[in-house]
């Protein structure tokens, strides 16, 4: 709260601040420093600043900006204006959370808040707003409104997550940023796929599990069912059913069944029944849907990644659409199974050939559902219609979200080895000449980790997998190029770094000698153009890759940079980068580099990112110096980072009861959800081995894919639909002739 007066008494000072307003004990925050500051007021008067070390004022700026319009834009948005006087945000340089949402003094990471125009990265400008409006949104939700117990902690961080992203939509319409939401949908589905998820209100018993439910269920998965909710539901109502129950609410606690009332309230829907399925449970399910009969036939079931039938259920939004987004249908999938007439509801029926009707055959070829990826599920396609999406991605029908989720949901059945990984490296073909960001992102994180479990079950074929995702990254490489473009885009300038580090990561030899070639500019001269903060990271990871024992003058360099800089984002890009080595004697001197006291404890985390050949020896680590990490990271959130970054990336089961030996008598309540959790991951990655290690045509498709000699299967209403197109031109040609044919007889007839 503001100051009301200072005096001194004696040789003290006394500061009196206005009362706060009723709040909950957990928001109080004091901060006490030598702070430089920025300032600047919303419209309405409210007073706003940004705080960190001296020195770095100009930093502040960016944040600054987005917190005065996110006030704004919220109070307009919840229909509530902000409930205090002033806003102060607080950069601290040791700050082991990403923030925290204290009442009007919110307290960040310095990453978080800070942002350098010349020296920080795109992707940094782009975390500093969504970490500043997810904060901000909790002044109202959150703040305004509490939880009344931690099992409704989803109502807190799944609603600010969602929130954030509307209002970045709103800052930065340019960003595409609702595209790169599919990535917080993403990584909730990868951890509720888990036999060891939780549901979103989730029971709290002892106080040490209240820091292992900060996790992605209860962001991400809470944000992902707010976003199915709203598209259901359609974002007018939706806002004025938020409104509501902040009024309702305001200055008092309440929980999810709260919310729920609102938005019955508002839009005469059950959504209490609608949704308790999806926040009381664990889980959520796939949809497989086939063609049999002129119908369409879906039925749900619960989806885990180790393969496993689950029996849960859910009432699941399907949206489907068929060969245009013109033609779509929605309805609520509330049993187990349902079948739709796709001439009735979408206009289309069904040949041998495929779809035809009204619309043009090359409009009417495939059908998708979870249109735009709103709902918090994933799709099996049968064989016929996987692949007309396989070609219609080829041929840029479908949007960037649906080329996203077809995707992510052939890699996740793929690795619950519901689908071949023949079949899942046949679609990533079809991405050849993918430009969308947000898609290529996590393209690249899906050859990451295919590489890594082929090289465990298919060693020899490991050099033609690299081929192959270096051809399917090479057209996107070659228009971005190293050089920024005058005035190029926000997500041209994320995405040039990420193909980039992926292409070093791979092996192109050009752009490994290019980057080190970068970075040896870098170090004569910090402010040259040739090594621009958002392609540091591949030409430090180049750096990395080339490090020995004998040959490590560029890893000294490397270190050197991380010392003298002050600018905490470029200290997290070199220690994601050190791991990289893949010599035995640099990774164990970078992991006992990361428990010194040249790394902060809340950095420590960021070089656990080991590279495959580090695997083993980042365990022997993580064994020798547990009781040190223990100490150290044990209270805390990032305890739970050493294990899953350590853990997760085995893929056998002899490993995984090695892990579970050690542990046995080192739990604690803090660690034992992510414990089990990683062990679950090491058991699935052993089962998804053994089975490519079966597949008979996965040798000659990834051969065939590394040396460019393949195409994507046409399906048979493409090759059909060629007939026609060959029958129909024949015909015009004969037609043609006929025409030719008349005017010469009447020719004739006119010299008689």
């Amino acid at each position: 709260m503001p100051v009301i007066e200072k005096k001194l008494i004696g040789d003290r000072k006394v500061v009196s601040f206005q009362e706060t307003p009723i709040m909950s004990t957990y928001l109080v925050a004091v901060v006490v420093g030598l702070f430089d500051y920025v300032e600047d007021h919303t419209s309405d008067g409210t007073k706003v600043r940004v705080y960190c070390q001296v020195g770095k004022g100009n930093q502040g700026t960016f944040a600054l900006k987005v917190a005065v319009k996110t006030l704004e834009l919220y109070k307009e948005y919840f229909a509530v204006p902000y409930s205090l006087p002033k806003l102060d945000m607080v950069a601290i340089p040791d700050f082991a959370a990403g923030a925290m949402e204290n009442y009007g003094l919110v307290t960040y990471r310095e990453t978080a808040l800070l942002y350098d125009y010349q020296h920080s990265a795109a992707a940094n400008k782009q975390r500093v707003a969504i970490v500043v409006t997810h904060e901000l949104a909790h002044q109202w939700f959150g703040n305004l409104v509490t939880m009344e117990w931690w099992t409704d902690l989803w109502l807190n961080e799944g609603f600010a997550t969602w929130v954030s992203y509307l209002a970045v939509d709103r800052l930065f319409p340019e960003w595409k940023i609702w595209i790169q939401f599919l990535d917080q949908t993403t990584e909730g589905l990868r951890l509720d796929a888990l036999a060891e998820s939780h549901p979103i209100e989730v029971e709290i018993h002892h106080a040490g599990e209240i820091n292992e439910i900060f996790d992605a269920i209860s962001y991400k998965k809470g944000a992902s069912v707010i976003r199915m909710l709203q598209s259901y539901l359609g974002p007018d109502c939706f806002q004025r059913a938020l409104a509501l129950y902040i009024k309702q609410h305001a200055c008092s606690n309440a929980k999810t069944e709260d919310l729920w009332a609102a938005l019955e309230e508002e839009s005469g829907d059950p959504v209490n029944q609608l949704m308790s399925s999806w926040t009381k449970q664990k889980g959520y399910p796939v949809v497989t849907v086939k063609v049999k009969d002129q119908q369409l036939e879906f039925e749900q079931s619960q989806f885990l990644s180790s393969g496993s039938h689950g029996d849960g259920q859910w009432i699941v939004p399907i949206t489907l659409c068929c060969g245009s987004y013109d033609a779509h249908h929605n309805f609520l999938l509330k049993e187990k199974s349902a079948t739709l007439d796709i001439n009735k509801f979408l206009g289309c029926s069904i040949a041998k050939e495929g779809l035809i009707g009204t619309r043009t055959n090359a409009e009417c070829s495939w059908i998708k559902l979870n249109v735009d990826q709103t709902g918090f599920y994933r799709v099996k396609y049968d064989e016929d219609l996987a692949s007309r999406l396989g070609y219609a991605i080829e041929r840029t029908y479908l949007s960037a979200t649906d080329r996203f989720g077809i995707l992510d949901d052939c890699y996740a059945l793929c690795m619950a080895r519901h689908q071949s990984l023949t079949s899942l490296i046949t679609l990533m073909g079809a991405y050849r000449e993918e430009l969308d960001y947000t898609v290529l992102s996590n393209l690249i994180n899906i050859s990451y980790k295919v590489t890594r479990i082929v090289a465990d079950a298919t060693p020899e074929l490991l050099d033609y997998i690299k081929q192959f995702f270096l051809r399917l990254f090479q057209y996107a490489a070659e228009k971005l190029g190293w050089e920024p473009k005058k005035d190029e885009s926000h997500l041209d300038a994320m995405l040039r770094g990420e193909l980039l580090t992926a292409l070093v990561e791979f092996g192109h030899e050009l752009t490994q000698k290019e980057a080190i070639g970068r970075f040896h500019a870098f170090l004569n001269d910090k402010n040259t153009p040739l090594l621009p903060p958002d392609i540091r990271k591949a030409a430090y990871v180049a750096v990395m890759q080339t490090v020995t024992s004998s040959n490590r003058s560029d890893y000294e360099s490397l270190l050197r940079v991380y010392r003298e800089t002050d600018l905490s984002q470029e200290k997290g890009r070199i220690l994601s980068s050190l791991a990289c080595c893949p010599h035995p004697d640099i990774i164990l001197e970078v992991l006992n580099f990361l428990l010194s006291p040249e790394v902060r404890s809340q950095d420590a985390v960021f070089g656990l990112a080991i590279c495959k050949e580090g695997r083993e020896i980042a365990w022997k680590w993580l064994k020798d110096n547990w009781e040190h990490i223990s100490k150290t990271w044990g209270s805390g959130l990032l305890i739970t980072r050493f294990i899953s970054a350590i853990v997760s990336p085995f893929s056998s089961v002899e490993k995984a009861k090695e892990v579970e030996e050690f542990f046995a008598t080192r739990s604690k309540p803090s660690i034992a959800r992510t414990l089990k959790q990683s062990i679950e991951r090491v058991h699935i990655d052993a089962k998804w081995v053994q089975s490519i290690q079966r597949e008979r045509e996965l040798e000659k498709v990834v051969k065939e894919l590394a040396h460019g000699s393949w195409s994507y299967p046409r399906s048979d209403i493409t090759k059909s639909h060629k007939i026609r197109t060959v029958a129909y031109a024949s015909y015009l040609l004969l037609l043609l002739l006929i025409v030719i044919l008349l005017l010469f007889l009447l020719f004739k007839l006119s010299l008689i």
